[in-house]
């Protein structure tokens, strides 16, 4: 079967905090509030150990979901574990797929690989549904930018974490 190391997704989960303080702190963060409408006082009182709380678990389900958009063997795994008799560990199914992860288990299980179908998640998927809804909220491509840039960001790092580690 396939070996997971969920200890990446524990560490890769942590990656959106990380760039987020950096990202919306020094980096961007005084056009990301002037972008929000938001002052300092705007965000007082706000419960961070909850918020950060809940973006882990959030961020751990996105990071799980990068699996098998970064480590491409997940597809031999899912196109043979509905046959009967996969879970024999005799069948002549189970033994082409150990013999298929023998052979090529370890391809493009890079960092470097996983953060380029993160960029390309990010730049096809992440930046046009961040884009949508600001046009809708009426925000300015200032907005826009800074928001996909995170993800773009973010996604990189995370698969490629995912697809060198998991």
């Amino acid at each position: 079967m396939l070996d997971i190391n969920y200890f990446a997704f524990v560490i890769a989960a942590f990656v959106p905090m990380l760039v987020g303080f950096i990202w919306y702190g020094p980096l961007f963060g005084k056009t990301w509030m002037l972008q929000m409408g938001f002052a300092k006082e705007t965000l007082a009182g706000t419960n961070i150990i909850k918020v950060l709380l809940i973006c882990y678990v959030l961020s751990f389900l996105i990071a799980f979901a990068l699996m098998p958009m970064t480590v491409h063997q997940m597809g031999m795994y899912s196109t043979l574990a509905g046959e009967p008799d996969f879970t024999n560990q005799t069948s002549a199914t189970y033994l082409y797929y150990e013999d298929f992860m023998t052979n090529y288990g370890d391809r493009f299980r890079t960092f470097k690989h996983g953060a380029f179908h993160g960029i390309i998640y990010g730049f096809f998927l992440s930046m046009p549904v961040l884009t949508i809804q600001a046009l809708f909220e009426k925000k300015t491509v200032k907005y826009i930018l800074i928001n996909a840039g995170y993800w773009l960001l973010t996604l990189a790092i995370m698969a490629g974490i995912v697809c060198k580690w998991v």
